[in-house]
Protein backbone atom coordinates (compact mmCIF):
# COMPACT_ATOMS: atom_id res chain seq x y z
CA UNK A 1 0.00 0.00 0.00
CA UNK A 2 1.61 3.56 -1.09
CA UNK A 3 2.27 5.93 2.01
CA UNK A 4 -0.09 8.57 1.12
CA UNK A 5 -3.28 5.69 0.27
CA UNK A 6 -6.43 7.76 2.26
CA UNK A 7 -7.55 5.41 5.10
CA UNK A 8 -4.12 4.44 6.03
CA UNK A 9 -4.31 5.22 9.98
CA UNK A 10 -0.42 5.70 10.22
CA UNK A 11 0.14 8.03 7.24
CA UNK A 12 2.06 10.47 9.53
CA UNK A 13 4.60 7.82 9.91
CA UNK A 14 5.44 7.40 6.50
CA UNK A 15 5.23 10.96 5.08
CA UNK A 16 9.35 12.28 5.13
CA UNK A 17 7.54 15.36 5.45
CA UNK A 18 5.78 14.78 7.93
CA UNK A 19 2.73 16.15 6.30
CA UNK A 20 -0.51 16.27 8.58
CA UNK A 21 -3.55 14.40 6.85
CA UNK A 22 -1.46 14.52 3.82
CA UNK A 23 -2.64 18.13 3.57
CA UNK A 24 0.80 19.90 2.77
CA UNK A 25 2.91 18.84 -0.23
CA UNK A 26 5.30 21.29 0.37
CA UNK A 27 9.73 20.58 0.78
CA UNK A 28 11.20 20.11 4.50
CA UNK A 29 12.59 23.01 6.58
CA UNK A 30 16.02 23.80 6.08
CA UNK A 31 17.20 24.65 9.08
CA UNK A 32 15.40 21.31 10.29
CA UNK A 33 17.27 19.30 8.31
CA UNK A 34 20.37 21.08 8.79
CA UNK A 35 20.20 20.28 12.58
CA UNK A 36 19.46 16.72 12.25
CA UNK A 37 22.82 16.80 9.86
CA UNK A 38 24.80 18.15 12.50
CA UNK A 39 23.42 16.01 15.30
CA UNK A 40 24.32 12.88 13.52
CA UNK A 41 28.15 14.35 14.15
CA UNK A 42 27.53 15.37 17.78
CA UNK A 43 27.80 18.70 17.12
CA UNK A 44 24.03 20.18 17.41
CA UNK A 45 20.83 19.65 19.32
CA UNK A 46 18.42 16.83 18.64
CA UNK A 47 15.27 19.67 17.83
CA UNK A 48 12.77 17.69 18.83
CA UNK A 49 9.68 18.88 19.20
CA UNK A 50 6.78 17.72 21.87
CA UNK A 51 8.45 19.07 25.06
CA UNK A 52 11.35 16.92 24.69
CA UNK A 53 14.65 18.17 26.10
CA UNK A 54 16.87 20.35 23.30
CA UNK A 55 20.64 21.98 22.69
CA UNK A 56 20.03 26.01 24.21
CA UNK A 57 20.45 28.82 21.36
CA UNK A 58 21.46 26.40 18.20
CA UNK A 59 25.20 26.56 19.13
CA UNK A 60 28.38 24.65 18.49
CA UNK A 61 30.08 22.71 21.75
CA UNK A 62 33.82 23.24 22.12
CA UNK A 63 34.43 19.56 21.34
CA UNK A 64 32.99 20.69 17.43
CA UNK A 65 35.15 23.76 17.18
CA UNK A 66 38.33 21.48 18.04
CA UNK A 67 38.01 19.14 14.70
CA UNK A 68 37.20 22.40 12.65
CA UNK A 69 40.70 23.86 14.14
CA UNK A 70 42.23 20.88 13.57
CA UNK A 71 40.68 20.43 9.85
CA UNK A 72 42.23 23.93 8.83
CA UNK A 73 45.60 23.45 10.21
CA UNK A 74 45.91 20.27 8.26
CA UNK A 75 44.93 22.26 5.25
CA UNK A 76 46.89 25.15 5.82
CA UNK A 77 50.05 23.35 6.59
CA UNK A 78 49.15 20.84 2.97
CA UNK A 79 49.03 24.42 1.05
CA UNK A 80 52.61 25.37 1.92
CA UNK A 81 54.44 22.85 0.76
CA UNK A 82 55.92 24.45 -3.21
CA UNK A 83 58.38 23.59 -5.24
CA UNK A 84 60.93 25.29 -6.79
CA UNK A 85 62.51 24.06 -10.61
CA UNK A 86 66.53 22.88 -11.01
CA UNK A 87 67.12 26.08 -13.43
CA UNK A 88 64.83 28.49 -10.70
CA UNK A 89 65.52 30.22 -7.51
CA UNK A 90 62.96 31.29 -5.31
CA UNK A 91 62.80 34.70 -3.76
CA UNK A 92 60.77 34.30 -0.10
CA UNK A 93 58.63 37.62 1.60
CA UNK A 94 57.36 37.49 4.95
CA UNK A 95 54.68 40.03 5.11
CA UNK A 96 56.04 41.80 2.04
CA UNK A 97 59.50 41.90 3.00
CA UNK A 98 62.10 40.03 1.81
CA UNK A 99 63.13 37.19 4.09
CA UNK A 100 66.40 34.74 2.23
CA UNK A 101 66.55 33.29 -1.11
CA UNK A 102 65.68 29.30 -1.49
CA UNK A 103 67.60 26.83 -3.98
CA UNK A 104 65.62 24.74 -6.30
CA UNK A 105 63.67 21.31 -4.94
CA UNK A 106 60.53 20.51 -2.19
CA UNK A 107 60.33 23.48 0.37
CA UNK A 108 57.35 24.55 2.95
CA UNK A 109 56.20 28.16 3.64
CA UNK A 110 54.02 29.42 6.07
CA UNK A 111 50.53 30.10 3.85
CA UNK A 112 49.45 33.57 4.24
CA UNK A 113 52.96 34.74 5.63
CA UNK A 114 55.32 34.37 3.26
CA UNK A 115 54.89 34.78 -1.01
CA UNK A 116 57.39 32.91 -2.97
CA UNK A 117 58.58 34.20 -6.23
CA UNK A 118 60.74 32.03 -8.90
CA UNK A 119 63.00 33.05 -11.09
CA UNK A 120 65.22 31.14 -13.97
CA UNK A 121 68.76 31.85 -13.56
CA UNK A 122 70.09 29.06 -15.73
CA UNK A 123 69.06 30.12 -19.13
CA UNK A 124 70.31 32.90 -21.12
CA UNK A 125 68.00 35.43 -22.11
CA UNK A 126 68.48 37.91 -25.38
CA UNK A 127 66.30 40.92 -26.87
CA UNK A 128 67.56 42.99 -29.78
CA UNK A 129 68.45 46.81 -29.93
CA UNK A 130 67.64 48.15 -33.56
CA UNK A 131 67.35 51.48 -34.56
CA UNK A 132 68.17 54.78 -37.29
CA UNK A 133 71.32 56.39 -35.29
CA UNK A 134 73.22 59.38 -36.47
CA UNK A 135 76.82 58.77 -36.93
CA UNK A 136 80.01 60.89 -36.32
CA UNK A 137 80.20 62.17 -40.14
CA UNK A 138 76.50 63.10 -39.90
CA UNK A 139 75.09 59.80 -42.05
CA UNK A 140 72.03 58.09 -41.17
CA UNK A 141 72.56 53.78 -40.43
CA UNK A 142 70.68 51.11 -39.56
CA UNK A 143 71.96 49.26 -36.67
CA UNK A 144 71.01 46.05 -34.88
CA UNK A 145 72.67 44.81 -31.94
CA UNK A 146 71.53 41.38 -30.34
CA UNK A 147 71.79 41.29 -26.35
CA UNK A 148 72.58 37.84 -24.12
CA UNK A 149 72.61 37.97 -20.37
CA UNK A 150 71.86 36.29 -17.24
CA UNK A 151 70.20 36.83 -14.10
CA UNK A 152 72.35 36.34 -11.33
CA UNK A 153 70.52 38.34 -8.59
CA UNK A 154 67.41 37.55 -8.23
CA UNK A 155 66.50 39.73 -5.39
CA UNK A 156 68.00 42.46 -7.66
CA UNK A 157 66.13 41.96 -10.45
CA UNK A 158 63.02 41.45 -9.01
CA UNK A 159 63.24 44.22 -6.52
CA UNK A 160 65.68 46.71 -7.43
CA UNK A 161 64.20 48.49 -9.77
CA UNK A 162 60.51 48.54 -11.51
CA UNK A 163 61.68 46.37 -15.01
CA UNK A 164 64.76 45.12 -15.16
CA UNK A 165 64.20 43.95 -18.42
CA UNK A 166 63.11 47.57 -19.59
CA UNK A 167 65.93 49.37 -17.85
CA UNK A 168 68.57 46.82 -19.45
CA UNK A 169 66.82 47.56 -22.96
CA UNK A 170 67.42 51.39 -22.70
CA UNK A 171 70.52 51.43 -21.77
CA UNK A 172 71.14 49.22 -24.12
CA UNK A 173 69.45 51.66 -26.67
CA UNK A 174 71.35 54.48 -24.99
CA UNK A 175 75.17 52.92 -25.17
CA UNK A 176 74.35 51.88 -28.37
CA UNK A 177 73.38 55.30 -29.82
CA UNK A 178 76.76 57.27 -27.73
CA UNK A 179 78.87 54.54 -29.42
CA UNK A 180 77.68 55.06 -32.87
CA UNK A 181 77.41 58.89 -32.63
CA UNK A 182 81.35 58.89 -32.33
CA UNK A 183 82.20 56.66 -35.20
CA UNK A 184 82.04 57.27 -38.56
CA UNK A 185 79.80 55.35 -40.98
CA UNK A 186 82.53 53.61 -42.78
CA UNK A 187 83.46 52.22 -39.87
CA UNK A 188 80.22 51.24 -38.62
CA UNK A 189 79.77 49.08 -41.72
CA UNK A 190 83.25 47.62 -42.09
CA UNK A 191 86.36 47.61 -40.40
CA UNK A 192 85.04 49.05 -37.38
CA UNK A 193 82.65 47.01 -35.80
CA UNK A 194 84.21 44.68 -33.77
CA UNK A 195 85.50 48.40 -32.36
CA UNK A 196 81.24 49.45 -31.68
CA UNK A 197 80.71 45.78 -30.15
CA UNK A 198 83.24 46.35 -27.61
CA UNK A 199 83.20 49.73 -26.85
CA UNK A 200 79.19 49.02 -26.81
CA UNK A 201 79.95 46.53 -23.98
CA UNK A 202 81.53 48.14 -21.88
CA UNK A 203 79.41 51.25 -21.73
CA UNK A 204 76.74 49.40 -21.38
CA UNK A 205 78.09 47.19 -18.35
CA UNK A 206 79.19 50.84 -16.42
CA UNK A 207 75.98 52.38 -17.39
CA UNK A 208 73.88 49.16 -15.40
CA UNK A 209 76.66 48.97 -12.80
CA UNK A 210 74.81 51.70 -10.64
CA UNK A 211 71.15 50.36 -10.45
CA UNK A 212 72.21 47.13 -9.51
CA UNK A 213 69.51 44.99 -12.04
CA UNK A 214 70.78 41.73 -10.85
CA UNK A 215 72.03 40.72 -14.85
CA UNK A 216 75.03 40.03 -16.08
CA UNK A 217 75.59 40.36 -19.61
CA UNK A 218 76.71 37.63 -21.44
CA UNK A 219 77.67 38.95 -24.97
CA UNK A 220 76.70 41.03 -27.32
CA UNK A 221 76.47 40.73 -31.11
CA UNK A 222 76.54 43.87 -33.60
CA UNK A 223 74.45 42.38 -37.02
CA UNK A 224 75.17 43.61 -40.36
CA UNK A 225 74.43 47.02 -40.44
CA UNK A 226 72.74 48.39 -43.45
CA UNK A 227 72.31 52.52 -44.93
CA UNK A 228 69.25 53.65 -46.01
CA UNK A 229 67.15 52.38 -49.10
CA UNK A 230 68.01 55.38 -50.69
CA UNK A 231 71.97 55.19 -50.78
CA UNK A 232 72.02 51.29 -50.85
CA UNK A 233 73.37 50.94 -54.00
CA UNK A 234 76.70 53.75 -53.73
CA UNK A 235 77.54 52.31 -50.44
CA UNK A 236 77.66 48.50 -51.82
CA UNK A 237 79.97 50.25 -54.14
CA UNK A 238 82.14 51.72 -51.36
CA UNK A 239 82.28 48.26 -49.46
CA UNK A 240 83.08 46.20 -52.56
CA UNK A 241 86.35 49.07 -53.34
CA UNK A 242 87.48 48.65 -49.65
CA UNK A 243 87.00 44.89 -49.53
CA UNK A 244 89.05 44.91 -52.50
CA UNK A 245 91.72 47.18 -51.05
CA UNK A 246 92.00 45.20 -48.27
CA UNK A 247 92.77 42.19 -50.41
CA UNK A 248 95.24 44.11 -52.44
CA UNK A 249 96.84 44.92 -48.75
CA UNK A 250 96.86 40.84 -47.91
CA UNK A 251 98.20 40.21 -51.22
CA UNK A 252 101.23 42.82 -50.96
CA UNK A 253 102.20 41.32 -47.53
CA UNK A 254 101.55 37.55 -48.61
CA UNK A 255 104.38 38.63 -51.58
CA UNK A 256 106.86 41.10 -48.98
CA UNK A 257 106.54 37.65 -46.79
CA UNK A 258 107.61 35.61 -49.69
CA UNK A 259 110.77 37.58 -51.09
CA UNK A 260 111.64 39.46 -48.10
CA UNK A 261 113.38 35.90 -46.89
CA UNK A 262 115.03 35.43 -50.25
CA UNK A 263 116.27 38.64 -50.24
CA UNK A 264 117.84 38.43 -46.64
CA UNK A 265 119.38 35.24 -47.74
CA UNK A 266 121.00 36.57 -50.72
CA UNK A 267 122.41 39.50 -48.94
CA UNK A 268 123.94 36.56 -46.57
CA UNK A 269 125.11 34.56 -48.97
CA UNK A 270 127.06 37.51 -50.60
CA UNK A 271 128.45 38.80 -47.25
CA UNK A 272 129.75 34.87 -46.57
CA UNK A 273 131.45 35.02 -49.81
CA UNK A 274 132.97 38.61 -49.25
CA UNK A 275 134.02 37.12 -46.16
CA UNK A 276 135.87 34.13 -47.45
CA UNK A 277 137.37 36.17 -50.56
CA UNK A 278 138.75 38.33 -47.66
CA UNK A 279 140.31 35.51 -45.74
CA UNK A 280 141.54 34.01 -49.20
CA UNK A 281 142.99 37.45 -50.20
CA UNK A 282 144.31 37.74 -46.41
CA UNK A 283 145.80 34.02 -46.45
CA UNK A 284 146.84 34.15 -50.02
CA UNK A 285 149.15 37.25 -49.52
CA UNK A 286 150.38 35.81 -45.96
CA UNK A 287 151.66 33.17 -47.90
CA UNK A 288 153.53 35.36 -50.35
CA UNK A 289 154.93 36.88 -47.79
CA UNK A 290 156.29 33.90 -46.06
CA UNK A 291 157.32 32.61 -49.67
CA UNK A 292 159.09 35.82 -50.09
CA UNK A 293 160.77 35.35 -46.53
CA UNK A 294 161.69 32.13 -47.62
CA UNK A 295 163.14 33.28 -51.03
CA UNK A 296 165.44 36.12 -49.90
CA UNK A 297 168.43 34.50 -48.13
CA UNK A 298 168.83 31.93 -51.58
CA UNK A 299 168.62 35.48 -53.65
CA UNK A 300 171.56 37.10 -51.74
CA UNK A 301 173.59 33.64 -51.88
CA UNK A 302 172.99 33.39 -55.87
CA UNK A 303 170.88 36.60 -57.37
CA UNK A 304 171.08 35.52 -61.25
CA UNK A 305 169.95 32.09 -60.80
CA UNK A 306 167.60 33.15 -58.60
CA UNK A 307 166.40 35.93 -60.88
CA UNK A 308 165.91 33.13 -63.76
CA UNK A 309 164.30 30.84 -61.97
CA UNK A 310 161.34 33.70 -61.33
CA UNK A 311 161.72 35.13 -64.49
CA UNK A 312 160.57 31.80 -66.23
CA UNK A 313 158.27 30.25 -63.33
CA UNK A 314 156.49 33.69 -64.44
CA UNK A 315 156.53 33.11 -67.82
CA UNK A 316 155.41 29.86 -67.41
CA UNK A 317 152.12 30.98 -65.61
CA UNK A 318 151.48 33.65 -68.10
CA UNK A 319 152.15 31.25 -70.84
CA UNK A 320 149.58 28.42 -69.60
CA UNK A 321 146.76 30.77 -69.83
CA UNK A 322 147.76 32.70 -72.89
CA UNK A 323 147.23 30.81 -76.17
CA UNK A 324 149.03 33.21 -78.05
CA UNK A 325 152.04 34.30 -77.87
CA UNK A 326 154.07 37.35 -79.70
CA UNK A 327 157.48 37.09 -79.63
CA UNK A 328 159.61 40.21 -80.19
CA UNK A 329 162.95 39.09 -82.32
CA UNK A 330 166.19 40.90 -81.15
CA UNK A 331 167.45 43.32 -84.04
CA UNK A 332 164.52 43.31 -86.39
CA UNK A 333 161.30 45.09 -87.23
CA UNK A 334 159.55 41.51 -87.45
CA UNK A 335 157.45 39.90 -84.64
CA UNK A 336 157.22 36.42 -84.33
CA UNK A 337 153.34 34.91 -83.73
CA UNK A 338 153.03 31.57 -82.38
CA UNK A 339 149.00 30.24 -82.62
CA UNK A 340 149.51 28.11 -79.24
CA UNK A 341 145.50 27.54 -79.33
CA UNK A 342 145.66 26.20 -83.34
CA UNK A 343 148.59 24.32 -82.46
CA UNK A 344 147.35 22.31 -79.54
CA UNK A 345 143.96 21.87 -81.73
CA UNK A 346 145.63 20.64 -84.50
CA UNK A 347 147.14 18.08 -82.06
CA UNK A 348 144.12 17.05 -80.57
CA UNK A 349 142.32 16.60 -84.00
CA UNK A 350 145.35 14.56 -85.22
CA UNK A 351 145.26 12.43 -82.34
CA UNK A 352 141.23 11.84 -82.63
CA UNK A 353 141.85 11.17 -85.96
CA UNK A 354 144.55 8.90 -85.36
CA UNK A 355 142.72 6.94 -82.25
CA UNK A 356 139.56 6.16 -84.36
CA UNK A 357 140.66 5.29 -87.42
CA UNK A 358 142.20 1.11 -87.17
CA UNK A 359 143.09 1.42 -90.74
CA UNK A 360 146.95 3.01 -90.58
CA UNK A 361 146.68 4.72 -93.81
CA UNK A 362 149.88 5.76 -94.76
CA UNK A 363 148.96 9.17 -96.13
CA UNK A 364 147.48 9.81 -92.97
CA UNK A 365 150.46 8.87 -91.04
CA UNK A 366 152.72 10.88 -93.12
CA UNK A 367 150.66 14.13 -92.67
CA UNK A 368 150.45 13.79 -89.36
CA UNK A 369 154.64 13.33 -88.91
CA UNK A 370 154.96 16.05 -91.01
CA UNK A 371 152.20 18.11 -89.15
CA UNK A 372 154.22 17.10 -86.16
CA UNK A 373 157.97 18.05 -86.96
CA UNK A 374 156.22 21.28 -88.66
CA UNK A 375 154.98 22.16 -84.82
CA UNK A 376 158.05 20.99 -83.78
CA UNK A 377 160.26 23.03 -85.43
CA UNK A 378 157.67 26.08 -84.44
CA UNK A 379 157.94 25.24 -81.00
CA UNK A 380 162.02 24.99 -81.67
CA UNK A 381 161.63 28.21 -83.31
CA UNK A 382 159.79 29.58 -80.14
CA UNK A 383 162.08 28.19 -77.73
CA UNK A 384 165.19 29.89 -79.40
CA UNK A 385 162.88 33.04 -79.38
CA UNK A 386 162.67 32.69 -75.57
CA UNK A 387 166.22 32.09 -75.12
CA UNK A 388 166.92 35.49 -77.06
CA UNK A 389 164.48 37.35 -75.35
CA UNK A 390 165.92 35.57 -71.63
CA UNK A 391 169.25 36.75 -73.25
CA UNK A 392 168.09 40.06 -73.70
CA UNK A 393 165.94 40.21 -70.60
CA UNK A 394 169.45 39.13 -68.76
CA UNK A 395 171.56 41.19 -70.64
CA UNK A 396 168.96 44.43 -70.11
CA UNK A 397 169.43 43.33 -66.16
CA UNK A 398 172.85 43.34 -66.76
Amino acid sequence: MAWNQPGNGNNNDRDPWKNQGGRDQGPPDLDEAVRNLLSKFGIGGSGKKGGGSSSSGGGFPSKGFGIIAVLLVVVWFIAGFYTVKEAERGVVLRFGNFHNLVESGLHWRPVFIDSVETVDVSNVRQFQSEGFMLTQDENVVHVELDVQYRIINPRDYLYAVENADNSLAQATDSALRYVVGHTTMDEVLTVGRENVRTNTLELLENIIAPYQLGIQIVDINLLPARPPEAVKDAFDDAIAAQEDEQRFIREAEAYAREVEPLARGQVRRVLQEAQAYREEQVLKAQGEVARFNELLPQYNNAPKVTRDRLYLETLEKIYANTAKVMVDVEGSNNMMYLPLDKILEQQRRNTDSSSSSMSGNDGQNSTSSNSTRSNTSRQSSSTNSTGRTSDRYDGGRG
